[in-house]
């Protein structure tokens, strides 16, 4: 899910983690505004209606007039939307202890289903990456690699409704973890200007539990900021043209500082000496350090990282108990984790694309 740094998002890439599970009613007595009780579906009988509470009343007119939208428009679906129990269980982190295992993530990926998927889009939309690599310097696999993981190629968008969970996470974050409200209430505002502009109902989008939307899953903001109307049709739908879909992730990438021909990575032995590999470790997946800075500090690189112009990282991915990989993750490595915050996840769209592309052959 691009735009959430969490890992919503794609947040389906934190499918793979367990997530910690407060009771519904533990996690509605939490919040500092319980929502009054109000009949909803059958289909959602843990979920509250919010009504016309005074901080989403307040919100959807300060919203409307920055805005420029009609205030009761607002008001109305605000009124409408729903604080969804699971939505606020489901964005809690893995509990504290919980081992990374990049083998055991990249299997939930790399499997045969899934990679017969992403050939069957590859080879129904190739005139579309084709076109999208030759405008923005994306190659097909990677394209391909970011779908599947998202959202196994239109599969799996989401059950949620867009609004309920937006404002679950923006008015009712659940407390235990880093507060993220005022980011969902950007996005909300944002999902309003998106229905706008696109004659949608806000009452209507389903997408994942943190809001993301379509088969990139996309946050509200990043359709705002990055989506096209790349088939040319007059509208844009993430949920239904894979050439939208494919036009808007190259644009996201293109955007993020996509380099064309860079290689997203190198092969690397990491430093021996401790203190050597934690200075090449600080910034995370941030890539500061040149070739040469690598060598200086005691990784060992060849020859095709050593003539590149980009900045590396030194990429760590754990592996449970057994040894740690490394890889020297370039500026487009750096560009696929804007997608979302996560060295895990970006190699295993990395991982998914390649292989793929070997079924092509």
């Amino acid at each position: 899910m691009s735009r959430l740094y969490l890992n919503a998002s794609s947040f389906l890439a934190c499918a793979c983690l367990v997530l910690a599970c407060a009771s519904p009613d533990a996690q509605a007595a939490k919040t500092k505004h319980k929502p009054r009780a109000v009949a909803v579906r059958a289909d959602d009988a843990d979920a509250i209606t919010y009504g016309r509470r005074d901080d989403l009343m307040r919100f959807g007119a300060e919203l409307a007039q920055r805005r420029g939208l009609d205030a009761a428009w607002v008001q109305a679906a605000l009124a409408e939307s729903r604080f969804v129990p699971s939505v606020a269980k489901f964005i809690m982190p893995p509990p504290a202890g919980t081992a990374k295992n990049w083998a055991a993530y990249r299997a939930r990926f790399i499997e045969p289903t899934r990679v017969r998927a992403g050939l069957a889009f590859w080879n129904a939309n190739e005139a579309w990456l084709r076109l999208a690599e030759e405008r923005y310097g994306v190659p097909p696999e990677i394209i391909v690699g970011i779908v599947g993981v998202e959202s196994l190629y239109g599969e799996q968008m989401g059950t949620f409704r867009v609004i309920d969970a937006l404002a679950t996470l923006a008015f009712d974050f659940p407390a235990g973890r880093r507060d993220r409200s005022g980011f969902f209430r950007d996005e909300l505002e944002s999902y309003f200007v998106l229905c706008q502009a696109q004659g949608l109902d806000p009452l209507a989008l389903k997408g994942s539990y943190a809001g993301a939307i379509g088969m990139p899953q996309f946050m509200p903001s990043s359709i705002n900021q990055h989506a096209l109307d790349f088939d040319g049709n007059g509208h844009i739908d993430l949920q239904r043209s894979s050439a939208d879909v494919i036009g808007s992730i190259a644009n996201f990438l293109a955007n993020a500082g996509w380099q064309r021909g860079l290689p997203t990575h190198f092969e690397v032995a990491a430093p021996v000496d401790v203190s050597d590999r934690a200075a090449l470790l600080g910034p995370d997946i941030l890539p500061l350090f040149s070739p040469q800075e690598f060598i200086d500090h005691g990784a060992a690189v060849g020859a095709p990282a050593m003539a590149t112009e980009s900045k590396l990282a030194l990429v760590e991915l754990q592996n449970g108990e057994a040894a740690t990989s490394y890889v020297a993750g370039t500026t487009n490595f750096y560009a696929i984790t804007r997608y979302n915050w996560s060295s895990y996840y970006a190699m295993a769209v990395i991982a998914l694309g390649d292989a793929v592309k070997q079924q092509r052959r």
